[in-house]
């Protein structure tokens, strides 16, 4: 016996065949409505040139706790002048002198019958001397006959200034006047010691007026015994700036100009003049 189709059936495939594609269709026009409106709206906008676009910014990361020193150079503070590449000049060492006031300290020297001793003339040259190199700017050291201080004494110079003797001597040829210098005999630096030697000897002439009496240079001056209490690097001379008695009136009234020739000796050894 034949069934029967359902009508059930029959009309289900009926909506469905009609609702399904209506909808499909929809879907497909909104979306390419939304397509040309997305590319019609970036025509409007200006492009982007590579110049005018924004460099990208790459984070940093620093690590908690640890402060990493600066790797540039500090800069120098210029000058007054604007430069900042003008090199210091370098100091200049200021020269120190040693005066040793001959027999100071120690005893009389040579005497007077009227009394005038040695020690005391050296004393009062000395004194004018190191106030006339101070007040050039030099380091002065004012010493005694056997100052603790010569052991081992480190300077550019030291000069012992005495005077010679008092005695009478009529008959003396060359007469009893005059000055000598002299340095050790066995220096440590000849060349230094025969300078200013010389530059003694010149200028202490040249200032006071007085003639050199070499022939009385004595095995006492030239082996001087502070010439061996002292740094043998350091240039080292004795003088003795004229007689007690001939030279009296030079070594006693007019001090100040014997000083200034030691001065002027000094200064030419130190300077190099």
């Amino acid at each position: 016996m034949a069934r029967r189709k359902s009508g059930h059936a029959s009309a289900v495939y009926k909506g469905s065949g009609g609702a399904g594609p209506n909808v499909m269709r929809a879907i497909v026009v909104i979306t390419c409505v939304a397509a040309i409106a997305a590319v019609v709206q970036g025509f409007d906008k200006p492009p982007v040139s590579a110049e005018s676009a924004p460099d990208p910014v790459t984070p940093t990361l620093q690590p908690t706790g640890i402060v990493e020193p600066d790797p540039s150079p500090t800069a120098e503070p210029p000058d007054a002048s604007g430069s900042s590449d003008v090199e210091a000049a370098p100091a200049t060492a200021v020269p120190r002198i040693g005066i040793v006031a001959g027999h100071w300290g120690f005893d009389q020297g040579a005497s007077c019958p009227d009394g005038l001793d040695e020690v005391d003339v050296n004393l009062d040259v000395a004194q004018r001397a190191v106030q006339s190199l101070r007040g050039l700017g030099y380091r002065v050291d004012l010493l005694e006959e056997y100052d603790d201080r010569l052991t081992g004494y480190v300077a550019d110079a030291l000069v012992s200034i005495h005077a010679d003797s008092c005695q009478q001597l009529p008959n003396a040829t060359p007469p009893a006047t005059g000055f000598k210098v002299a340095s050790v005999v066995d220096s440590l630096v000849p060349e230094e010691e025969q300078r200013l030697v010389a530059c003694l000897r010149t200028e202490y002439g040249e200032r006071t007026g007085l003639v050199t009496h070499d022939n009385s240079i004595t095995g006492h001056m030239t082996r001087y015994h502070t010439f061996y209490e002292i740094d043998g690097r350091t240039p080292g001379a004795i003088i003795e700036i004229g007689f007690l008695w001939l030279d009296r009136e030079l070594l006693t009234q007019r001090p100040d100009l014997v000083a200034q020739g030691v001065v002027d000796g000094i200064v030419c050894f130190v300077e190099g003049s």
